[in-house]
């Protein structure tokens, strides 16, 4: 009844209106021309014309009144939460979450299930889900909508096109939670600002989730050239509901300290390779979509994108294999558009293009050295980039820019914050502070730098591998160059591909200082890689047979015996020592050098009488030409006793290593790397000798030793921890033991990874340690001719 009342008052009304203007015509009139007798007197005119005008006026207020009345209709007020029946458009633009057509979105379960979580608790903040483009924000955020939707809560879902737009969406969001025309015209008046109006309204009523989606800069959100973080515009963190951006900016700084930041990263591979067979299922095994999603490194929107190109009927490549092998010579094409980018919408779903928006905003604001820093980094390996390799003078001589050292860092800023650039945190792989990048942005940037008018890449490419050069000559085998002979050694192999614009004698120096370093911090793995590719190359130069090639053999295969690769160093050796003992002769330096590390490998492989054999024969020509004392001699006598000791014949081993320990020790002092070597071996034996006490005390003070001199995770500090826990448990001890052997262990994972031989047998052994010295897994293991780990 209350709607019609008010239209038929709203009808006399008008019709009172009208009546008044009819009157106001005579009236004038009759002023002007005709004059009746009532009229005669000023006084009646005037007061007929005040009173008209009171009366217009009132008309006036009383309309007013009743739009008001009737613009409130059916508007919840006060409601609790809001309900379908509240929801008033102002315009044809959809409020709808997008749909997500995925049973579940994979590799992102316990981020889902934080959002969710924050969604139920009503947390006092908001969230923001943000990273580079193509990491599957927008998919995450549709995922936490549709799940509140089942829940009963309603999802409003603005798009970010433009402030003007969005300001209109965030009215209708406010307009379907019960906004009022009153309190939308006093918004329209300025006397309240329009983001107090609309956030009054939404915290007014409950259970809603509001995405903002694709919000790159943050400070479109502000009012008043505030900053987003002091929740004056349009960002409010709210208890009632939540409020969820994505955005490519990851700076806690433009959120504020309310904000829950969700920064998403790349798919690990098995959840990738799933995303794969989820949208193309006939494209082959799970294994296949492995191998493709570790190629595509695990980003979400190459993932989408290769799945869908094989799931189309006309596509050359119809399998998780042949796009695979297609990536190499045609990665522009299949990460490019099927058509043309015209919009930022489009360029966002397009591998090729998305990282782009990422270059063309922060140039727009402010940091025009971004996209050439980044085309720079791209030349670099595919590995964490150490930070003092990018200068500004690099820069300054591939670009003519005037670049300032804040230039660069502003830009390195700037890429972070748009999660194009991440900085290591300093794990065993990097020094702390080294610049990372996706491996697929780094690629698209390269082939980018390749197409770009008036830039000639190779001038670009000199430049980045002479920096790399220049590191390179620096480093030396002191532990405070450890960390940067790690993080370096990737781009170090660049210098030795074919056509590299660096001088060959700085190369060989870049490589050889690396190497060396690499094998004093105990990196085997990353020095095998660079071995091999040095070995590769000079065998492609010079031949199979030439002395520099016999060189890079003989160091790759040191690197594989560190390793545990024992069969393949044993016939890397046996070539090396056959062209070395023709061209130099058999007594000569590096053939001896060689017969010590054939020697040992064969030691390891079980092989004990050819071994011993070999290493009698360098320390009888060593002790002839150089003598019992000289370092070289030592060397080859301690690897004849640990040779002895992998035989079982610790007697022999212990007298040997008694004579090396004290011999070394007078020399060098009790803290030098090969008296700590002779130190942890004569105690090997003494454990093998069952004099497991002595072998303890030595092993432990051996311990203390290296964890100071070398670091916990050595490889050598693990071999001794290793040992150590090897006597006290012959002592009968358990628990100790066991923790000594878990350091042990996650120091392998760390430094060799989970597969391999060290950290097989470490896990073996705290297995038997755990099941007690009485069980038959701990006989059979005791028996075993390799259950303690010399120092070769």
């Amino acid at each position: 009844m209350q709607p019609r009342r008010s239209a038929l008052l709203g009808a006399v009304t008008a019709g009172a209106g009208a009546a008044v203007s009819i009157l106001l015509g005579p009236v004038t009139n009759y002023a002007s021309e005709t004059v009746p007798w009532w009229a005669r007197s000023p006084g009646v005119v005037w007061g007929v014309f005040a009173l008209l005008a009171a009366f217009s006026v009132g008309l006036l207020l009383l309309s007013r009144r009743l739009d008001q009345t009737s613009g409130a209709v059916g508007a919840p007020c006060g409601l609790g939460s809001v309900t379908s029946s509240a929801l008033i458009t102002v315009r044809s633009t959809s409020l709808r979450p997008p749909h997500v057509d995925l049973p579940v979105v994979r590799g992102r379960a316990s981020d889902l299930e934080r959002l969710s979580a924050l969604l139920t608790q009503s947390p006092d903040g908001f969230a923001v889900v943000c990273g580079a483009g193509g990491f599957g924000k927008t998919t995450l955020a549709a995922a936490l909508a549709k799940r509140a939707e089942t829940d009963g809560f309603t999802v409003f879902w603005i798009r970010w096109q433009d402030r003007d737009s969005f300001v209109l969406q965030m009215t209708q969001v406010a307009v379907a939670c019960g906004l009022t025309e009153a309190e939308l015209q006093d918004a329209r008046t300025e006397l309240v600002p329009l983001p107090d109006v609309v956030w009054r309204r939404l915290g007014s009523v409950r259970n809603w989730l509001l995405v903002i989606d694709n919000v790159d800069q943050a400070d479109q959100l502000s009012l008043d050239q505030g900053a987003t973080g002091d929740y004056r515009g349009w960002v409010r963190p709210e208890v009632n509901g939540l409020l969820l951006l994505t955005s490519r900016d990851t700076s806690r700084e433009s959120w504020g300290p309310r904000a829950h930041i969700v920064e998403l990263s790349s798919l690990d591979t098995r959840a990738g390779a799933q995303v794969l067979c989820d949208a193309a299922p006939q494209a082959g095994s799970p294994e296949d979509a492995e191998k493709l999603s570790e190629r595509l490194g695990g980003l979400p929107l190459a993932l989408r994108s290769a799945a869908s190109y094989l799931s189309r009927p006309g596509s050359r490549y119809r399998t998780f294999n042949d796009y695979h092998g297609a990536l190499d010579h045609e990665l522009p094409a299949l990460m490019g558009a099927t058509g043309p980018v015209q919009r930022d919408s489009d360029a966002r779903q397009v591998v090729r293009h998305t990282w782009e928006l990422s270059l063309d905003q922060l140039e727009s604001t402010g940091y025009p050295v971004a996209r050439p820093l980044m085309r720079m980094l791209a030349l670099a390996a595919d590995a964490p980039i150490p930070r003092e390799w990018i200068t500004v003078g690099m820069l300054r001589s591939v670009t003519g820019l005037r670049v300032r050292g804040r230039d660069l860092e502003a830009a390195l800023s700037g890429l972070h914050q748009y999660g194009l650039l991440a900085f290591s945190d300093g794990t065993r792989r990097a020094q702390v502070g080294a610049l990372q990048i996706h491996s697929l942005v780094r690629e698209i940037n390269e082939l980018l730098l390749g197409s770009t008018a008036g830039v000639d890449p190779r001038l670009w490419r000199r430049a980045a591998l002479l920096r790399t050069t220049e590191l390179a000559e620096r480093i030396t085998t002191d532990s405070v160059d450890w960390p940067l002979a790690r993080t370096l050694a990737p781009h170090v192999e660049l210098l030795l591909r074919p056509g590299a614009p660096a001088p060959a004698n700085r190369v060989d120096n870049a490589r050889s200082r690396i190497l060396k370093s690499l094998f004093a911090a105990g990196e085997y793995a990353l020095a095998a890689s660079l071995a091999r590719a040095a070995y590769d190359a000079d065998a492609a130069t010079f031949g199979m047979d030439h002395i520099r090639t016999d060189k890079r053999r003989h160091t790759l295969a040191a690197a594989l015996n560190h390793l545990g690769l024992h069969a393949e160093a044993v016939e890397l050796l046996r070539q090396t020592l056959a062209h070395r003992g023709r061209a130099l002769g058999e007594a000569h330096y590096f053939s001896l050098q060689t017969k010590i590390s054939l020697g040992m490998a064969l030691s390891h492989l079980g092989q004990h009488d050819e071994a011993i054999a070999l290493l009698r024969e360098t320390v009888d020509q060593r002790l002839r030409i150089l003598g019992p004392d000289h370092s070289l001699t030592l060397v080859s006598s301690n690897s004849l006793a640990n040779a002895l000791s992998g035989a079982g014949r610790y007697a022999e081993a212990a007298q040997i290593h008694q004579q090396t320990f004290e011999a070394r020790l007078a020399a060098f002092g009790p803290d030098d790397a090969s008296v700590l070597q002779s130190k942890n071996n004569l105690a090997r034996a003494l454990d093998g000798m069952r004099q497991y006490n002595e072998a303890a005390a030595m092993f432990r003070e051996t311990l203390r030793q290296r964890e100071s001199v070398l670091g916990p995770d050595h490889p050598r500090t693990l071999d001794t921890r290793q040992n150590l826990a090897r006597a006290l448990f012959h002592l009968g001890q358990q628990a100790e033991p066991a923790a000594l052997l878990r350091q042990t262990l996650e120091g392998r994972e760390r430094a060799f990874g989970p597969g391999h031989t060290a950290t097989l047998a470490t896990r073996e052994f705290l297995a038997t340690v755990e099941s007690g010295p009485t069980s038959g897994v701990f006989r059979r293991w005791r028996r075993r001719p390799d259950r303690a780990t010399p120092n070769p």
